[in-house]
């Protein structure tokens, strides 16, 4: 029996349309319109059991979205990549002592080497949070002698 215009020999079941890796947007409307009824059933239950199922593949997608950014970042060289604010840097610090993370699994998940997770960790010990997130003051800043003498004349 020949295959209809535009078939491929390589289907899913005898007879059934070509298998893809991504959903068909029929049977993505169907997951929806069950979900909801789910949703809104009487038994806690099925209502519990499908918010699991919805979480753990929110879960997978944010994975999906890590790995994809991760795999971007780590195209471009150590030295050349952007560097973290302090204030992230706290809070990859309190990151890791939540997941009691080594050093070397801290260093993989936030793409930076362990010698820096260590450099952050013992000026966080030695001098505190404010450490690590205090606004420096601007290099182009002028010394305090300049705005009394220079700064005046000039307008």
């Amino acid at each position: 029996m020949p295959l209809p215009v535009g078939a491929s020999r390589r289907t899913g079941h005898a007879g059934s349309a070509p298998r893809s890796s991504t959903p068909s947007r029929w049977r993505r409307t169907s997951l929806t319109l069950a979900r909801g009824w789910v949703a809104n059933s009487a038994n806690e239950r099925i209502r519990l059991k499908t918010e699991n199922d919805r979480l753990r593949q929110e879960i997978g997608l944010l994975r999906e979205e890590m790995h994809i950014k991760d795999c971007r970042m780590l195209q471009i060289p150590a030295q050349r990549r952007p560097h973290y604010p302090p204030v992230e840097r706290l809070a990859i610090l309190e990151l890791r002592a939540a997941r009691a993370w080594s050093l070397a699994k801290t260093a993989e998940h936030f793409l930076v080497t362990p010698l820096t997770i260590a450099s952050w960790n013992s000026r966080l010990d030695e001098e505190g949070p404010d450490a690590l997130v205090q606004i420096r003051i601007p290099v182009s800043r002028f010394p305090e002698f300049f705005d009394n003498r220079i700064l005046p004349s000039v307008a």
